[in-house]
């Protein structure tokens, strides 16, 4: 009596036979899965050919047997089709999609029709056009399982494997679509082109969104979860089986289709999630159901085959019909020549591109399988009930896609190896020889290191050996011409070095100190450094620039759709993003260059590759040096989340090594483990993030706002505006009034000044609190510069309307805010002198030694020797030189050899007008002016002063 336990038993024989093909054949060039087929359909053929029965293992294969096709490719195919999706890399991904798609798209339909043709041309049946379209499009499914099981045991290059195994994951799901289309037609149902072409497009980006859809709900679950790598296998096993699913069941669109693409959606946009402890141990439990998936598949395949040829009673055995079966395995294989020839073109402009050789290993991969295997076993077995579809041709349909199958795995596997041997294409490079052989060079080197520092430690290793020791070792032998590194390349060089700055982040992944975002950001920026490779010098900071750059600027800033606070929040997460990629960055390549250094030695190419690295370094620490003048703050919050994360690892470190030692028991380990990683979620996933100063702190604290009245601070705070401003917005416009304040918080300035030679002078700088259009809002007069943002800026507006009724008001304020005009006009017109002297002691400066004084036209005003006036309105003329007009605003001093010992050296500003030399003037019209008195200051604990005396000025 059967039992549905002799299924174990089964389970248990396959899984042992999987294991001894694996080891038996791992030497040869015929891969293990083609022996399991081979095997399998000779034990089918034993258990239902012949009169011997195998007893349990007899009845449990007859169970196998019976199988629902469906429920084969729902068992084993999710599990397999994610492992293979997830484990490409990514930026082969992106480089090879085009190919993929041509080949999974166009390259099915072309193949549908082809071989349906064809089949209703030379084949002695009478059937109509819609059932050998339906054939064609059964054989037109290239089997994943087969394929991706083929590729692991014949080890081509990155390109050729994600080529060929992505377009064998999406030809499965093109396949089944258009199977089903056909099938329909067959049963009767009507399409017209606008149908199908409605039909194909649904269903298959129906499958496509599906697949994004459970990729971002991982995602968003693995979140919650960090360097758990059971949890990270169950959350990808259950979503693979579940898109399944609801694609195949629910939705009625291709569940192949969708786990390939949420595969490769996690592979894309997740690899960063997991640390590379955590990915490695994914890998590896996937590579094991993968092979599991592999030997049971294959194995059940060979047994659905035996029996559906043996006991198909409507099937005709003559040999004509092995003849026909031939001519069906010529006809799919000359079709897949013709889909190659067409689409060489493209297929050789796009991605990586495509040679004559590499073309030919894709002309012979394409294997049939498991998938085109369950269409057919899915028609014979509707034939039994179906009035359009008899139950001989449902046989047929059976008969020739087993035998295909066949066919294509052992004709075309068993001799994909000597192909490759023929074409030259199993061959390490020669810059992978000249690697190769120097590791072993520096293999040796340490042998020999270590067989020097066992004779230091144990002198009775004396009597030891050493070439027998040696003969046991085998230790590596070199070629004596690749002693040194001069025939390793530039090429192979710079992929060293960039393997090595990948190698850096994913160990700052794994320490806390880089979270995903970021490492996402930084490892593309490797794979496509790796790729430009053969073309230009290191690059991978370029294509980093073109997202973080914090002075480029969102059109998104200035619709005026999102309220403030929002756009404050992505402005400073945008900041914090760059600062995170920069500081990675340099650490990265710094760690690189020194690992370069110690295993290639010091040489003329490695010089090369590490100038370019010192140089892309540069711009990274530009970039950071200006995230650091504009916003500090940002910096320090990366700073803070780096330190709070690296020592939580110490300490996760530290409670290992108490339980490896003993001195801890496991479970008050797991205690401690768990509590400290809710801790070290935390940070990871949530970056401190910078915070902006509440409106009431940023008035009290200004230097001028905060020593207003506090109803005037008030009045302040209900008026100003927080805005964030994007790069090269303009603030203040040359040759007109400002009808606004804009006090700069944070945020680089730029000032061009426009001098008598009609040439304009920029002048960079940070904004250090300064309120921008303060004097000309006092004087009257239009601005004489031009002052845009150089950054994004943070500021707060407040309207002219606003400020002068409160001036009004408050007369003794005025004196206050036209110390506060003197320090911006000092910054943009002196910015040499003060260069030297902090922001800080300039306003104490000002504040201790600041007066104003009105002087009455004809009068005489005399510049003193120790102190800097500026000129805030009226008009002067220099005594000392006649005919020279002197137009606020203005610096005076009184004389010009306290600035520059040669004309040449004096700034751009001073030399346009702005500044002027000498002890008298003539007052024509009234004139305002403010003097700062210099002599013998020193602000208080500040360690920098500026003196002035004897005609000399000094920054000290």
């Amino acid at each position: 009596m059967t039992a549905p336990t002799d299924v174990l038993l089964c389970v248990g024989v396959f899984c042992v036979i999987g294991v001894a093909c694996r080891h038996l054949l791992g030497s040869t060039r015929v891969p293990y899965t083609v022996a399991l087929l081979i095997l399998s359909i000779a034990i089918g053929c034993l258990e239902f050919g012949t009169t011997l029965h195998l007893g349990k293992f007899g009845d449990g294969i007859r169970l196998c047997a019976k199988i629902d096709p469906d429920l084969l490719l729902a068992v084993f195919l999710p599990p397999l089709l994610f492992e293979g999706s997830f484990s490409m890399e990514v930026q082969q991904i992106k480089k090879c999609m085009v190919q993929m798609l041509l080949l999974a798209g166009p390259g099915v339909i072309i193949s549908t029709f082809c071989i349906g043709s064809a089949l209703k041309l030379t084949l002695p049946y009478e059937w109509s056009w819609q059932t050998s379209l339906l054939l064609g499009a059964v054989l037109s499914a290239t089997d994943p399982v087969a394929v991706v099981a083929l590729l692991k045991d014949l080890r081509t290059s990155k390109k050729m494997s994600t080529i060929i195994e992505g377009e064998s994951m999406m030809n499965d799901g093109a396949s089944i679509v258009v199977y089903r289309l056909f099938y329909n037609m067959m049963l009767g149902k009507h399409f017209n082109w606008e149908a199908i072409g409605k039909y194909l497009t649904i269903a298959t980006s129906g499958a496509l969104g599906i697949g994004i859809a459970f990729g971002i709900a991982t995602i968003l679950c693995l979140d919650f979860v960090f360097n758990d790598p059971m949890i990270n296998l169950s959350l990808t096993l259950a979503g693979s089986y579940i898109a399944y699913f609801v694609a195949q069941e629910g939705a009625d669109v291709s569940g192949i289709l969708t786990v390939v693409s949420f595969g490769m959606f996690m592979a894309v946009v997740a690899r960063t999630t997991f640390t590379s402890h955590a990915r490695r141990s994914l890998n590896h439990s996937w590579e094991f159901i993968a092979y599991i998936a592999n030997t049971l598949i294959f194995i059940l395949s060979g047994i659905i085959m035996a029996e559906g040829i043996i006991n198909s009673d409507n099937l005709d055995r003559s040999g004509s019909s092995w003849a026909y079966l031939v001519l069906v395995y010529v006809i799919v294989q000359l079709t897949r020549v013709i889909i190659v020839v067409l689409l060489y073109p493209a297929l050789q402009y796009f991605g990586y591109g495509l040679n004559c050789k590499e073309a030919t290993l894709l002309v012979w991969s394409g294997l049939r399988g498991a998938v085109g295997l369950a269409m057919a076993l899915s028609v014979k077995n509707a034939s039994r009930d179906s009035l359009a579809l008899t139950s001989e041709t449902g046989s047929l349909i059976l008969f020739f896609t087993v035998g295909t199958v066949f066919l294509t795995l052992v004709v075309n596997g068993s001799t994909a190896q000597f192909l490759l041997s023929l074409l030259g294409m199993d061959e390490l490079s020669h810059v992978e020889k000249l690697v190769l052989d120097y590791a072993k060079y520096k293999l040796r080197n340490k042998y020999l290191q270590a067989q020097e520092i066992l004779h230091l430690q144990d002198c009775d290793l004396e009597s030891i050996n050493h070439l027998s020791v040696e003969n046991f070792m085998q230790p590596p032998t070199f070629s004596s011409s690749h002693k040194s590194l001069d025939q390793l390349n530039l090429l192979a060089t710079r992929e060293h070095l960039l393997n090595a700055v990948r190698a850096a982040y994913w160990r700052m992944l794994d320490d806390g100190s880089l979270s995903g975002v970021p490492a996402s950001f930084l490892m593309s920026s490797v794979d496509e450094a790796t790729d430009a490779v053969p073309q230009e010098p290191l690059c991978d900071w370029r294509s980093l620039k073109v997202f973080i750059d914090f002075r480029t600027c969102d059109k998104v800033f200035n619709m005026g759709i999102f309220p403030r606070w929002l756009v404050t929040f992505l402005a400073m997460k945008r900041l914090q993003f760059a600062c995170y990629i920069c500081v990675a960055f340099l650490r990265a390549h710094r760690s690189a260059r020194r690992k370069l250094g110690d295993f290639m030695g010091e040489t003329e190419i490695v010089s090369i590759v590490l100038n370019e690295s010192e140089a892309e370094e540069r711009e990274a620490a530009k970039l950071l040096e200006e995230i650091c003048l504009a916003f500090p703050q940002v910096l320090g919050s990366v700073r803070m989340t780096q330190v709070v994360c690296s020592m939580l690892h110490v300490l996760k470190d530290y409670i290992q090594n108490l339980e490896v030692e003993g001195l801890l028991e496991e479970k008050l380990g797991i205690i401690l483990h768990d509590l400290l990683m809710s801790g070290f979620k935390k940070p990871y996933d949530n970056t401190l993030l910078a915070k902006i100063p509440r409106m009431r702190d940023v008035v009290n604290a200004h230097p001028l706002l905060g020593r207003l009245p506090s109803e005037v601070r008030h009045a302040l705070e209900g008026s100003m505006k927080q805005v964030i401003k994007p790069r090269d917005t303009i603030l203040c416009e040359e040759g007109s009034m400002p009808k606004s304040l804009w006090l700069i918080q944070n945020g680089l300035l730029k000032c061009e000044i426009k001098n008598s030679n009609s040439s304009r002078s920029v002048m960079r700088t940070p904004a250090e609190e300064l309120v921008l259009g303060l004097y000309e809002i006092l004087s009257g007069k239009p601005c004489i510069y031009e002052i845009s943002t150089d950054s994004f800026a943070l500021c707060y507006v407040l309207e002219a309307k606003t400020l002068l009724p409160l001036l009004m008001h408050n007369p003794s304020l005025e004196n206050l805010f036209w110390q506060e005009s003197v320090i911006v006009l000092a910054k943009l017109l002196l910015p040499e002198v003060l260069e030297k002297l902090t922001m800080q002691g300039f306003r104490a400066l000002i504040t201790e030694r600041f007066s104003m004084s009105t002087h009455a036209g004809g009068e005489t005003m005399v510049i003193p020797e120790n102190s800097i006036v500026f000129l805030l309105g009226g008009v002067l003329t220099n005594q000392e030189l006649p005919g020279v007009v002197i137009e606020p605003p203005a610096v005076l001093l009184a004389s010009h050899q306290s600035l520059a010992s040669s004309s040449s050296e004096i700034p751009a500003p001073w030399r346009s007008g702005f500044c002027h030399y000498g002890y008298q003037y003539q007052v024509e019209t009234i004139a305002r002016t403010a003097y700062i008195d210099t002599l013998g200051w020193s602000p208080g604990s500040s360690a920098s002063s500026l003196t002035y005396g004897g005609g000399n000025m000094a920054l000290v």
